[in-house]
């Protein structure tokens, strides 16, 4: 069973008086323990069906399936338990609390958790941290810490609620060219050492050479779907300019 399916799923905004259709009938399947990338241009969708998939934005048309379960008509608190279980998050930005240390800030979202005690929660944070390399970093505060230390502390924050997928939006973006290499690198040590689904959004060639399926995303529409065999890429739907080059392996 697919851990992720997207049925049909349209995104239109309205821009003051214009309609902008960010997404248009875009259907995926999404198997458990896949590195997969979302590639495309600004603007052209990726974030926008990234955050659908995450329950935080909402379709205009279509649904969303997690693990077999219709997110459609959730309430705001079913959601929210959802993402809490299920749905880690990794952001360009970090998007660490400033006030707490990085012990503090993998540990925040096991809040949302009551089952978990406190001993429970402390030793999936060590447990975590020692993981991405940051054990004797945990009360350092982020400004402490550099851009690729953080970004560690926020892998580490979206497995400490044992999440099954992991939505990755530009992880790379603000990081220099090794430190990015080598954060890709631990994510993609924990999808084969653990089986965690990673789904990230990128035009970063690093990222898709380094995914073993491919969303090609533009102007809301997925143009091309491919996935690798014997260390190739295989297209199993292309509507890509014949110009376009395959993504180095």
């Amino acid at each position: 069973m697919a851990i992720v399916q997207v049925e049909n799923i349209s995104k239109r905004y309205a821009l003051g008086e214009q309609i902008v259709n960010a997404l248009q009938d875009v259907t995926l399947s999404i198997e458990p323990g896949v590195f997969l990338a979302i590639a495309g241009p600004s603007g052209s969708g990726k974030s926008t069906l990234l955050n659908i998939i995450g329950c935080i934005d909402t379709p205009s048309e279509g649904r969303v399936l997690i693990e077999g379960r219709d997110v459609s008509g959730q309430t705001p608190d079913q959601l929210a338990d959802l993402r809490a279980r299920t749905i880690g998050f990794i952001f360009q930005t970090f998007n660490l609390l400033p006030v707490l240390s990085a012990a503090e800030n993998v540990e925040y979202p096991l809040l949302n958790l009551p089952e978990l005690s406190r001993a429970e929660r402390r030793e999936r944070v060590a447990h975590y941290l020692a993981m991405v390399g940051l054990a004797k970093y945990a009360s350092h505060r982020p400004n402490q810490l550099s851009g690729g230390q953080r970004q560690r502390v926020a892998i580490a924050r979206a497995l400490a609620t044992h999440s099954r997928v992991v939505l990755a939006d530009e992880p790379t973006a603000n990081l220099d060219k090794e430190t990015g290499k080598s954060i890709l690198r631990l994510m993609k040590e924990i999808n084969h050492k653990a089986g965690t689904t990673f789904i990230f959004s990128t035009h970063d060639k690093r990222v898709m050479n380094m995914a073993d399926r491919l969303v090609r995303v533009e102007d809301g529409r997925v143009i091309a779907l491919g996935m690798k065999a014997d260390g190739r890429w295989v297209f199993v739907q292309d509507r890509r300019d014949k110009d376009e080059e395959d993504p180095e392996i």
